[in-house]
């Protein structure tokens, strides 16, 4: 089925330049959005989604409220949102493997959606900017080509990407939006912050940094955050990277160095001393069973 906007089939396009002269009202649509500013949003509410993850609930869900990403600079945020049932999909795309990964998340909702009840797919497209290297227009590209060979009918609603995420400062190009969260009860898509981005951040960003494909994390029946069991193997030539300078990181282990948020270096730091001092993954996950969490009292996600 084609993927639609205002009802009409949206036709293959060559560029995204292409996409919004021929579809204005998508242009006038993503100059709101980045007009916004990035709204808080309280951890107590959050499921926060890294890179290379997705995750999918409904809204009668008791333990999280909003869905949540950022960090996104060529990477792309996906919300996919069936307007009868509730159910929202939030993915972080970085296109190591969009033709497998969009089918992923078009099947979190449309499985845990009623196909009596009325309603249609939405989606919501947010990330890239105007990069050097044009990996942003080709992860657009690639991400709309996918969602039109889906077999649903799916409804373009937000559509803010590469050109019109992009704002130059001090000579550089960068996004405007760096983060979005949905909130799962009412389908509200937002420009967000976030200041926590667990629960186990180093070992979820340790998976994506060694090699793991996109997985779903996130149990809505039984509202547990579930991570792993990851495999990986040992790698002691990255501890040359800790010794390098802030310059050197973001040139060789950035897809956009100019435009990463602030604490870019930290993470991929932390994230290789974390590797380090477990050289195999083996020992994270006893009988291979994976690290569960629910959401405790004080709202903070605890493991179980």
């Amino acid at each position: 089925m084609p993927l639609l906007t205002q009802n009409k089939r949206i036709e293959r396009v060559s560029s995204t330049a292409e996409l919004f002269s021929k579809y204005p009202h998508l242009k006038e649509s993503a100059k709101q959005f980045v007009s916004r500013s990035p709204e808080p949003v309280d951890p107590k509410q959050l499921l926060y989604i890294q890179q290379r993850e997705f995750a999918a609930t409904t809204p009668a869900d008791n333990s999280v409220s909003v869905l949540g990403s950022d960090d996104a600079t060529t990477c792309h945020l996906v919300v996919l949102r069936h307007t009868g049932s509730g159910v929202t999909c939030l993915a972080h795309c970085d296109g190591s493997s969009t033709w497998t990964e969009v089918p992923l998340i078009v099947n979190a909702v449309t499985s845990r959606s009623n196909p009596a009840k009325e309603g249609r797919l939405e989606l919501h497209l947010v990330g890239g900017f105007d990069d050097d290297r044009k990996t942003s227009h080709s992860l657009s590209l690639s991400i709309l080509a996918a969602f039109q060979k889906q077999k649903e009918e799916i409804h373009l609603e937000t559509c803010c990407i590469t050109d019109m995420n992009d704002i130059i400062k001090d000579g550089i190009h960068r996004p405007v939006v760096y983060g979005i969260g949905v909130d799962v009860k009412t389908g509200h898509v937002f420009p967000a912050a976030f200041t926590c981005r667990g629960p186990t951040e180093e070992l979820r960003s340790a998976r994506t940094f060694s090699g793991g494909q996109m997985v779903e994390v996130y149990d809505s029946s039984r509202e547990l955050v579930k991570i792993g069991p990851c495999r990986w193997t040992p790698n002691n030539g990255m501890a040359f990277w800790l010794s390098q300078d802030d310059e050197t990181i973001l040139q060789y282990l950035s897809t956009s160095p100019y435009a990463e948020p602030a604490h870019f270096v930290h993470h991929i730091k932390s994230t290789i001393q974390f590797l380090l001092d477990h050289p195999t993954a083996d020992g994270l996950f006893p009988a291979g069973q994976p690290h569960l969490y629910r959401r405790a009292e004080d709202g903070r996600w605890k493991r179980v």
